[in-house]
C-alpha cells in the first residue's frame, strides 16, 4: 500500500509540475518550428545521446498521460527522417502508453474491480477473450484519445504483454501518418492539417479490419470443422435435443415454445435421473427416513409412541409413488402436447446435422446432447466379485439391508448412508479423505457429529485395499490411521461422484472435443467444438446439479436457436447447491476455503440457529448461517447454511446476490414471527452491529444527554 501511494504521489507531483512550470510551451507546434534548426544540430552532434533523450521526454509524457504526444511524434518525423523516425516514435509511444497502462493498473485496478466486479465481470470476460480485438480497433481508429485508452484497458484484465504488442501494432499506421507530417513541418500551420477528413476515414476504414478478419476467420473455422460432411439441403426440424433428462427437457420446451420444430429423443425414461434414480427417489427415500427418526425422539417432544417398526417395502412404494406422481410433469403426453417430437431410441450422431435413431436418420440446424451422467466406479480389486448398488440400481432393493456398506463422502453418499442407517440398516461409511470435501470444515464437522449420532460407523481417510468374497460373506479390506481393518457387509453402495454419458453417441464422429474428466468442452455459448452442436447437463459440466442443467439449457438452446442474431454467455455467478442430509448443508458463492485459495479478503457475519426461536419450538436448534462480505461493505460473497431447512433459507441469498442486494436489505425486509426465515435477518443484525458508527453515536449519546437536560 505504501509504495502505491508513494508512487500515486510521484505522478501527481509530475503533472503538477507540468502545469506548474508550464512545460507544455515546449511542447506545442510554434516551438517546434522556431527551434528545429536547433534541435537538428543537437542531433548531428550526438545522436545517440539524443535519441535515447528524446525516447525519455516520450516516456515521461505519454506515462503521465500528459498532452503533447503529437507535437513529439511531428518532431520525431521532422529531426530523424520518415524510416528512423518511425522506428524511435513507435517503440517510444508503445512504451509510453504501456508505462501509463501500468501505472493505472497497479495504482487504480484492485479498487475498481473490487468496487464494480457484478459491472465489470462480463466486460473481464469479453477482453480475456476477444480484448486483442477491442484494443487494435481502438488503437487503429482514432477516435478516442490513446491516453484514455491507456488508463481504461488498464482496469481491465488484459495482460500487459497483450497490450503492449497489440498497441505497437495498432498504433502503427496512425504513427506513420504523423511522422510523415513531421518530414514536411514547414507545410503544417495547425494541427488540424494533419487529420485530414481522407486521413482519418482511412484509418477508421483500417479499424474495421480486425473485426472484419475476426468473422471471416471464425467462418473459416466453421468451414474447416464441417468440411467432409455433407449438409442436408432441407432439414427435419430447427433442432434436435438428445436426452430427455432436466438438460434435454427444458431445451425441448424452450425451442417449442418459441415456434421452432424441435425433436426430443430418449433411449430410456423420460426426466433422466433427477426424475427416476436420483432427486426425487432419493429426497422421497430422506422424508421416509427422517419421519422414522422423529418416531425415535418421540418422547423429546412429549409423545408417547408404541413401538414402531419400518416396513421397508412400503417405503420403497412410497418412493416410486412418488416418481410416479411427477411422472407427468416430464411424460411424453406433456412434451407431445407442447409441440415437441418425442421419440423413443437410442440416438448416433453421424454428422453435424444428423442423428441415426431406430434405423432412421433424421436432422436438424442445431443440435443439443443432454445425455447426462452415471455413478463413477472406483477402480478398487475385487469390487465386480462382490456385487455392488449405486445411486442408480439401489433403488430396486425389496428388503432392508442388515449391514450397508457405503463408499464416498460426498453429497450421495451421507443423504443415503443416513437414510438407510435411520430406516434400520447398520450402515458403515468408509471414505477415502473427507467427508463433503468441498464444504468448510465445521459445516462438514457438524454433519460427521451427526452421522455418527445416528450410529454410523464412519472412517474417513482409508486407503481401499480390496473386497474378498467367501461365499456369501462380503468384506472390504482398509488401511487407515487405526491400522487394517476388515469390514464385513451384505450389501454395498457404492456413491464415489458421477461421471459424463459421453461415450458411442458419436461425437468422435464430428470432431467434438473432450475435457480430461469425460465432459465435452464448451465456449460459454454452450457450443462444443462442433459449431452445429450444444451441451448441457452433466456431459458439460462443471456443476452437476439438475437445477445447473436447467439454467444451461436456456442459453444452449436460445444460442442454438438464434445464433447469426443474438447469443448469451452462460453465467455462473450465483450457483447454489445443497446436501439434503440432517442437517442440511447449502450453499452459494464463496465459502472460507474458496476466498482463502482464491486470494478474495473477506469478512464473516456468523448466527448460531441454535438461538433462533423457531428452531428452538421445534427442537431443530443446530447448526449456522455464515455469510462472507466485502470488506466494510454488506455485499454478499457468499453464504453457507448448515441447518434445518437450510435449502429453503438459502434461497434469499441467492435473489439477493443475483440482484446485487446486500446484508442492510435483508436486514430491512419483514420476515414473519417465528419462522426459521428470521435467521437470514440475524445474521444481517450481526454485520450491522459489527460495522456500527461508533463516532456517530458516541455523538447522539451526548445528544440525548443534552436534551434530557
Amino acid at each position: 500500500m505504501l509504495k502505491r501511494i508513494f508512487l500515486l504521489f510521484a505522478v501527481i507531483l509530475g503533472i503538477t509540475a507540468f502545469w506548474w512550470f508550464d512545460i507544455g510551451q515546449y511542447l506545442s507546434l510554434s516551438f517546434l518550428h522556431e527551434q528545429q534548426q536547433f534541435l537538428k544540430d543537437l542531433y548531428q552532434q550526438n545522436p545517440i545521446a539524443f535519441i535515447a533523450a528524446y525516447v525519455g521526454v516520450y516516456l515521461v509524457i505519454t506515462g503521465l498521460s500528459l498532452p503533447g504526444a503529437v507535437i513529439l511524434t511531428l518532431a520525431g518525423g521532422a529531426l530523424l527522417g520518415f524510416w528512423l523516425g518511425l522506428l524511435v516514435v513507435s517503440f517510444a509511444s508503445t512504451l509510453g502508453a504501456t508505462l501509463a497502462f501500468l501505472i493505472a493498473r497497479w495504482v487504480l485496478r484492485d479498487w475498481v474491480q473490487q468496487r464494480f466486479e457484478n459491472s465489470l465481470t462480463k466486460i473481464n470476460r469479453g477482453i480475456e477473450r476477444d480484448g486483442a480485438f477491442y484494443l487494435l480497433t481502438l488503437r487503429l481508429v482514432p477516435v478516442f484519445p490513446f491516453f484514455i485508452v491507456n488508463l481504461v484497458m488498464a482496469l481491465t484484465a488484459i495482460k500487459a504483454w497483450r497490450f503492449y504488442w497489440v498497441s505497437q501494432l495498432g498504433m502503427l499506421a496512425g504513427t506513420a501518418v504523423y511522422v510523415n507530417a513531421g518530414t514536411q513541418l514547414s507545410t503544417l500551420k495547425t494541427l488540424s492539417d494533419i487529420a485530414s477528413p481522407d486521413v482519418l476515414l482511412s484509418l477508421a476504414l483500417l479499424g474495421v479490419f480486425p473485426w472484419l478478419a475476426k468473422g471471416l476467420i471464425g467462418r473459416l473455422q466453421v468451414w474447416q470443422r464441417l468440411k467432409g460432411f455433407q449438409k442436408p439441403k432441407a432439414f427435419d426440424a430447427n433442432l434436435i435435443v438428445i436426452g430427455a433428462g432436466s438438460g434435454g427437457l427444458v431445451s425441448a420446451y424452450i425451442a417449442a415454445a418459441v415456434k421452432s420444430k424441435v425433436i426430443l429423443i430418449e433411449e430410456n425414461a423420460m426426466g433422466g435421473d433427477c426424475l427416476n434414480t436420483g432427486c426425487v427417489p432419493s429426497k422421497a427415500l430422506l422424508r421416509s427416513s427422517r419421519m422414522a427418526k422423529y418416531l425415535q425422539r418421540a418422547d423429546e417432544f412429549g409423545l408417547q409412541v408404541s413401538e414402531s417398526a419400518v416396513d421397508f417395502p412400503k417405503v420403497m412404494q412410497r418412493v416410486h409413488k412418488a416418481i410416479k406422481q411427477i411422472e407427468p410433469h416430464d411424460s411424453v403426453e406433456r412434451y407431445t402436447e407442447l409441440g415437441v417430437d418425442c421419440v423413443q431410441g437410442r440416438a448416433t450422431i453421424v454428422s453435424p446435422w444428423e442423428v441415426e435413431v431406430n434405423g432412421q436418420r433424421l436432422s436438424a440446424k442445431k443440435m443439443i446432447i443432454a445425455t447426462g451422467g452415471r455413478p463413477a466406479i472406483p477402480d478398487i480389486a475385487g469390487l465386480s466379485d462382490v456385487g455392488y448398488l449405486t445411486s442408480d440400481t439401489v433403488w430396486q432393493l425389496k428388503q432392508l439391508p442388515t449391514r450397508l456398506l457405503v463408499v464416498g463422502g460426498g453429497p450421495i453418499a451421507c443423504e443415503l448412508a443416513q437414510a438407510f442407517q435411520r430406516l434400520g440398516s447398520q450402515v458403515t461409511m468408509v471414505v477415502r479423505n473427507k467427508v463433503l470435501p468441498k464444504e468448510d470444515c465445521d459445516a462438514a464437522k457438524l454433519v460427521k457429529k451427526q452421522l455418527r449420532n445416528d450410529g454410523i460407523e464412519l472412517l474417513t481417510k482409508q486407503q481401499f485395499i480390496a473386497f474378498e468374497k467367501n461365499g456369501s460373506d462380503k468384506a472390504l479390506l482398509v488401511d487407515g490411521k487405526e491400522g487394517q481393518q476388515r469390514i464385513e457387509f451384505d450389501e454395498l453402495l457404492i456413491a464415489t461422484g458421477r461421471q459424463a454419458n459421453t461415450e458411442n453417441i458419436g461425437l468422435d464422429t464430428i470432431g467434438v472435443e473432450r475435457n480430461h474428466d469425460g465432459t465435452v468442452a464448451v465456449n460459454p455459448l454452450m457450443q462444443t467444438t462442433c459449431p452445429t452442436v450444444y451441451v448441457c447437463g452433466d456431459v458439460a459440466g462443471p456443476y452437476q446439479f439438475t437445477h445447473v442443467a436447467s439454467h444451461q439449457a436456456w442459453y444452449a438452446s436460445v444460442n442454438a436457436l438464434f445464433s447469426g442474431l443474438k447469443t448469451f454467455n452462460v453465467d455462473y455467478r450465483v450457483i447454489p447447491w445443497v446436501t439434503f442430509c440432517d442437517p442440511e448443508v447449502a450453499r452459494v458463492g464463496l465459502n472460507e476455503k474458496e476466498a482463502e485459495a482464491k486470494g478474495i479478503a473477506y469478512e464473516i457475519s456468523h448466527y448460531g440457529i441454535d438461538d433462533l426461536d423457531r428452531a428452538i419450538a421445534d427442537s431443530e436448534a443446530t447448526g449456522f448461517i455464515r455469510v462472507l462480505t466485502v470488506p466494510g461493505k454488506d455485499k454478499i460473497l457468499g453464504v453457507t447454511i448448515v441447518g434445518y431447512r437450510a435449502s429453503e433459507l438459502i434461497a434469499e441469498y441467492v435473489l439477493a446476490m443475483k440482484h446485487g442486494l446486500g446484508l442492510n436489505k435483508i436486514l430491512g425486509t419483514i420476515h414473519v414471527y417465528p419462522t426459521m426465515s428470521e435467521a437470514n435477518k440475524y445474521v444481517a443484525g450481526v454485520w450491522k452491529k459489527n460495522h456500527q458508527p461508533e463516532k456517530v453515536l458516541s455523538w447522539l449519546e451526548k445528544f440525548h444527554c443534552w436534551r434530557r437536560q
